[in-house]
C-alpha cells in the first residue's frame, strides 16, 4: 500500500505556536542548534547531547510533528535536518536577541511545565 503525506502551509500564529512548543524544552533547542550546524544521525545526536537514543528519538519525534527538522532516509539509517534553512537563521536571531528579564521577578506561570 502506498501512502504519500501532503504538507501544508501553516498559518503564521500555528508557524510561531509550533516554533514556541519546539523552543520550550531545553534538549529540543540543544538538537535544533547541533542540526543548524550540519545534519546529523540520530545516534550521533544523542552522543554529542550525551543523552539516551530513546529519549533523542522521543524529541525528534516532536520536532518532526512541529515541523522544524526532517528525517531523510539514508540507505538503512535516517539522517535529521531542519526542515528550511531559514530556521537556522532565525535561531541565530533568537540566541543572540536582548530579553528584558526583571531579576526580582519569577515567571507568573512557574509552576506549568514549559515555562521559563
Amino acid at each position: 500500500m502506498y501512502s504519500q503525506s501532503v504538507l501544508t502551509v501553516a498559518s503564521d500564529i500555528e508557524v510561531l505556536a509550533r516554533f514556541g512548543r519546539a523552543l520550550a524544552d531545553p534538549i529540543r533547542c540543544r538538537i535544533l542548534l547541533a542540526l543548524r550546524d550540519t545534519p546529523a544521525y540520530p545516534a550521533d545526536l544523542a552522543d554529542a547531547l550525551g543523552i539516551s537514543r530513546t529519549r533523542l528519538s522521543n524529541h525528534l519525534a516532536c520536532l518532526r510533528d512541529c515541523g522544524l527538522v526532517v528525517a531523510i532516509p539514508d540507505g538503512r539509517r535516517t539522517r535529521y535536518e531542519l526542515a528550511d534553512e531559514r530556521l537556522g537563521h532565525a535561531l541565530d536571531d533568537l540566541r543572540t536577541a536582548v530579553v528584558a528579564v526583571e531579576t526580582d521577578r519569577a515567571c507568573p506561570d512557574a509552576e506549568e511545565k514549559g515555562c521559563c
